[in-house]
């Protein structure tokens, strides 16, 4: 009856397939590491094992946003207290070995220590659709990209009966242009036909990636205005900044404890930097990269339109900072205003 009654901490390793589960106790011993499926079935089981071994505190999953996610949803269902654990470095690797069971253990233990104390995201609400259809639109983008330096690289190294007809032309008609080409599939030996057709191909997918695009605009836009209106209506913010930073901070708020937390997991607190008689600080190159280049588009905007940023970039300027330590500046004030107006969006979802 003892052991039913004491604490113990659990940790999982997840995978795609299956998840291993280890427990230890207040001390850091291990009770037992066991392998589940990665089922809703299998997490009904695993969840039985671990309190089999006494009152479950807490536990630590590694991956809650891959992997691990179905898992942390279940799991958050069922009122268990939830930690999201990194995986270990490579130099812990080197020095402990990876297995699956030893990497349980490190995620129980590291839950267990206070080492890894960060809430997981939820992934329930708004949010999280809004970052599901981000990573369709990301994915166009990209595409389009790729697409666009093909059709530049082609033209560049083509004939010059195809070239000079080409050169010159603005993006939207060189697209139109190319996406019209004829093609005379008998004689696609010939280099001048097979590079128009080279070129019609990826002229014509470049424009279904620009119709992709515009649709997930035009399901992104009304989403993010009615899930962060207060974000939206920030100075240098769009849609595409807001779903970011909306991304970032998750459908559950209490992750953020305060806006140095924020700052923190958008890589945009200052990290001292001094030594000797030198005191400043540095550009912190860690947290989330999407939510720092959010920031940084905010920031450029309004150094080049908002009165009042350019007021202080002259300002800080004269007092002897670098543009670079502008930024930083600029990224913390932003950071406090942005937090402000998610907790105030979130307040009001709540209350809807």
């Amino acid at each position: 009856m003892a052991a039913k009654k004491r604490p113990v901490t659990g940790g999982i390793d997840t995978h795609g397939k299956t998840h291993h589960a280890a427990v230890v106790d207040q001390a850091g011993r291990v009770l037992g590491d066991q392998q589940f499926t990665a089922t809703p079935a299998g997490y009904r089981v695993l969840l039985a094992w671990l309190r089999s071994f006494g009152r479950l505190i807490k536990v630590g999953v590694e991956g809650t946003g891959t992997y691990g996610a179905g898992l942390a949803r279940y799991l958050a269902g069922e009122g268990v207290c939830l930690v999201e654990v990194d995986r270990p470095d490579r130099k812990t690797r080197r020095s402990k070995g990876k297995s699956d069971p030893i990497d349980a253990v490190a995620a129980a233990r590291a839950a267990l220590s206070g080492q890894a104390a960060g809430t997981p995201k939820t992934r329930t609400g708004p949010v999280e659709a809004i970052r599901a259809l981000r990573v369709a639109r990301r994915g166009a983008v990209k595409a389009r990209t790729a697409a666009l330096n093909q059709l530049h690289g082609l033209i560049t190294s083509a004939p010059d009966a195809v070239r000079s007809s080409l050169a010159g032309l603005p993006r939207p008609a060189l697209i139109t242009t190319c996406a019209s080409l004829t093609i005379d599939d008998t004689a696609l030996t010939d280099p001048v036909h097979a590079t128009r057709a080279a070129l019609r191909a990826v002229a014509t997918r470049v424009q279904a990636l620009d119709t992709e695009i515009a649709l997930a605009d035009r399901r992104l836009r009304p989403a993010v205005a009615k899930t962060a209106p207060r974000l939206s209506a920030l100075y240098g913010v769009g849609p595409e900044v807001a779903g970011q930073l909306l991304a970032t901070a998750g459908d559950n708020p209490d992750r953020l404890r305060s806006e140095a937390a924020l700052a923190h997991l958008c890589g945009a607190a200052p990290i001292p930097a001094s030594s000797g008689r030198t005191d400043r600080h540095r550009l912190n190159r860690g947290g989330d990269r999407a939510a720092n280049n959010a920031l940084y588009t905010i920031a450029l905007t309004r150094m080049r339109y908002d009165p009042r940023t350019r007021d202080y970039v002259q300002r800080r300027t004269k007092q002897g900072l670098a543009k670079i330590e502008i930024m930083r500046c600029l990224k913390r004030y932003i950071v406090r205003e942005v937090h402000a107006a998610l907790m105030a969006d979130f307040a009001a979802l709540n209350t809807a």
